[in-house]
């Protein structure tokens, strides 16, 4: 049950990224994305590292979408305070969706290796 719920907000963040791409009009990043969704089904190391650098990226797409509207924004003389608070929450979201993949849950799903954590034997 805690695997499935890892997923979601992967899941969620990736699709945010697909609703934003069309919206865009970007229809190959769309693409290139919506194939990340079935393929966390494929329980292989570089393809939960392909997802997880994917979302990284997605982070700076958020990032750089909020300074670029946010200057619009300023420019035009509109509020632009919440909008910043939305997307700094949906980057958020897909960062912490990044970083599930370091966890012992998703690390046995996909096989990936961990850095030594202290306290641990090494033996």
């Amino acid at each position: 049950m805690i695997a499935v719920l890892a997923y979601v907000p992967i899941v969620l963040s990736l699709l945010l990224l697909c609703a934003h791409f069309f919206r865009s009009g970007d229809m190959l990043l769309l693409a290139v994305v919506a194939l990340l969704i079935p393929a966390l089904a494929i329980r292989k190391p570089w393809l939960a590292r392909t997802v997880q650098i994917g979302l990284v990226f997605g982070v700076f797409e958020w990032l750089r979408t909020g300074v670029i509207l946010a200057t619009e924004r300023v420019h035009a003389g509109v509020p632009y305070q919440r909008m910043l608070w939305i997307l700094g929450a949906v980057a958020a979201l897909t960062m912490i969706s990044a970083v599930l993949f370091q966890t012992r849950t998703l690390g046995k799903i996909y096989g990936l290796r961990h850095s030594h954590r202290s306290g641990e034997n090494t033996s």
